[in-house]
């Protein structure tokens, strides 16, 4: 029995990180609740606008974000949660070679302290070939290393 093209060449990744944060899960979330606030908190991006005149917390809005190094992404937010600290977006255009992407940003509270505990995900489909590559770079240069920006941004204020 073969298999079928999506079994030989596609793949569905799943992904998580996550960071202990010493700040409350409120401060972030004002700090990251406006989906165009990237620029304002992860290195890799140079600039970003939000399409068609809708704000950055509204749901359906599509912020069109350029990296310092000149890649460009387009990506929709589907879901803002303020009582759960929740987003949610998908990619719609990027040159990374994912398809499906969805990801998710979540802030919990840990009650002994008043930190925040903070996981970023995603799920996609990619060439098999690329899995390794795009993982790491995903994991590694986007999330982990956006979370500890965040935090750097945060405690200078």
């Amino acid at each position: 029995m073969s298999r079928s093209f999506i079994e030989r060449y596609s793949m569905t990744v799943h992904l998580i990180e996550s960071r202990m944060l010493p700040h409350p899960p409120e401060v972030i979330w004002k700090k990251i609740r406006d989906f165009n606030s990237l620029p304002t908190w992860h290195h890799m991006i140079a600039s970003s606008s939000i399409e068609a005149g809708k704000n950055g917390d509204q749901v359906g809005a599509v912020r069109n974000f350029f990296t310092h190094d000149g890649g460009n992404i387009r990506e929709q937010l589907l879901a803002l949660n303020d009582h759960r600290f929740l987003i949610t977006y998908n990619i719609l255009e990027s040159g990374m070679g994912v398809s499906n992407y969805i990801a998710e940003i979540s802030l919990q509270r840990v009650t002994s302290d008043n930190s925040t505990f903070a996981v970023w995900t995603a799920q996609f489909d990619c060439d098999r070939e690329k899995e390794k590559e795009l993982s790491q770079y995903i994991s590694e240069t986007v999330f982990q290393a956006g979370l500890a920006n965040l935090h750097t941004v945060l405690s200078n204020g």
